[in-house]
């Protein structure tokens, strides 16, 4: 009779225990994740450099480690989308700034498109910025 009331509170402690833990243990969402342009506008030329931080919304912090899978860069928010251009990946500077280089062939509004994936998180993070560039 004892072992049994002993392995009911045994019992009735772990689950207490386990939904206590279940409770604490909190899941990101690849949609508090987003690219930030370091510099919004580049000089129109050949080779320029565009550096981006992916920034984790909830913290502020810069995310490293993240693999780029996508790029694209475009005259779309100049309605110009068949104007592409292609992107190069650089070395990252620091932890969480991803680079890339470009060739800007003309004045504007130039849209970069990023997907990405996070390392510990399933989905993508997508993100389309606008780079301005000038002469």
């Amino acid at each position: 009779m004892k072992a049994n009331q002993f392995s009911r509170s045994l019992r009735l402690a772990l689950t207490g225990a386990v939904l206590m833990c279940g409770a604490t243990v909190a899941f990101a969402d690849i949609k508090n994740y987003e690219f930030k342009l370091v510099e919004p506008t580049v000089k129109v030329g050949a080779d320029q450099t565009i550096a981006v931080r992916l920034v984790d919304k909830t913290t502020g912090k810069p995310v490293p480690g993240a693999v780029i899978f996508a790029t694209r860069l475009d005259m779309a928010p100049d309605a110009m989308q068949e104007m592409v251009t292609k992107v190069t990946p650089l070395p990252g500077a620091e932890p969480g700034t991803y680079r890339f280089k470009a060739s800007f062939s003309m004045a504007g509004r130039w849209q970069l498109s990023l997907g990405a994936k996070v390392q510990g998180e399933t989905g993508t993070v997508e993100n389309k910025l606008v780079i301005r560039a000038d002469k």
